[in-house]
């Protein structure tokens, strides 16, 4: 299953047996016996194939059936989804986390930005209830 998965694996990237053994600092004929089950990678060259190749190790060792990049895609990234908000309204990263324009809000914003947290915490409670049902 390693050997085949392995193969399967590296040509999906398109990459040569060359330029896999160059990206884990190891040789061709290495990764050759790799994909012909000649030998068996130790722990430590299976995380850096699996690396290399944007692959689980339970992928390539038939554990699952799920690469990482599959994994990736279909699931929900919320640092991604509050970034597609920061740049759909215009919020800059650094003027976001800039506390210099943080101190220089006034009593009204405060009391607008107090009342988003506080709808916030509501929300999260109230979604946490209902995940708990």
């Amino acid at each position: 299953m390693l050997s085949q998965r392995l193969k399967y694996s590296r040509k999906t990237k398109g990459l040569t047996q060359n330029e896999l053994a160059n990206k884990i600092k190891t040789t061709k004929g290495t990764i050759s016996n790799y994909e012909n089950g000649y030998s068996t990678p130790s722990n430590e060259m299976l995380i850096s194939l699996a690396n290399a190749l944007d692959v689980s190790v339970d992928y390539l060792l038939g554990r699952s059936e799920t690469t990482v990049n599959e994994t990736k895609e279909n699931e929900y990234n919320t640092i991604n989804e509050i970034n597609k908000l920061m740049d759909k309204y215009g919020i800059e990263d650094a003027a976001f986390f800039d506390l210099e324009k943080w101190k220089a809000m006034g009593p009204e914003q405060i009391r607008e930005l107090e009342s988003y947290f506080k709808y916030l915490l509501r929300r999260s409670k109230e979604l946490e209830n209902k995940n708990k049902e």
